[in-house]
């Protein structure tokens, strides 16, 4: 899951290589784009009088049905971006789906990438973000995978030029799908 809808962002390439990477094992792999779910920004009071958007529901739903999720995000101002941070805080709200009780992060084993323009791979945001996944209850790997200097990370077809970034995402992918099939929710 991107958490970059730009066209041509560093982190939409990168997610693309893990689909690419975890497309030829066993796994069956579902990409979430954010901008399939849009939502308003998370208000309290909005939810009190209109409830949770169809589209939180349907991203809950989504991730409820996973046994693990790479989520690949950007680095704003040393954080988490907001559209990341609106869709979590969304689906967190998320109590039903079908009926059935649910919480969409709790159990949920994360892997956690980044691509920065900048010297620190996005290591800053990812950071927020595992402090805030951790909080709703998904198991984050400590393994992660950082690019910096991103705009020189790729080639011309979108595949990851550098050699320690593209054994970060490979080892990171293994290690995903491994802890998956250990701790599968749905198994």
């Amino acid at each position: 899951m991107p958490g970059s809808v730009r066209l041509g962002s560093h982190n939409r390439r990168l997610a693309s290589e893990a689909m690419r990477l975890l497309s030829v094992t066993e796994a069956v792999v579902t990409r979430v784009d954010l901008a399939d779910y849009p939502l308003p920004i998370y208000d309290g009071d909005f939810e009190i009088e209109s409830g949770v958007p169809q589209n939180a529901q349907l991203l809950a739903q989504r991730i409820a049905a996973q046994d693990a999720l790479l989520i690949v995000s950007p680095e704003y101002n040393a954080s988490i971006p907001p559209l990341l941070k609106n869709a979590i805080d969304w689906a967190s709200r998320v109590r039903k789906v079908n009926e059935r009780p649910v919480q969409p992060f709790k159990g949920l084993v994360v892997g956690l990438a980044s691509a920065s323009p900048g010297r620190f791979g996005g290591q800053r945001g990812l950071e927020a973000v595992r402090v805030v996944l951790r909080a709703l209850g998904a198991d984050v790997m400590t393994q992660q995978c950082l690019l910096p200097l991103a705009g020189e990370g790729f080639d011309e077809n979108g595949r990851l030029t550098d050699d320690v970034a593209r054994s970060s995402l490979e080892s990171l992918c293994d290690k995903l799908l491994d802890t998956a099939r250990s701790l599968s929710r749905h198994g």
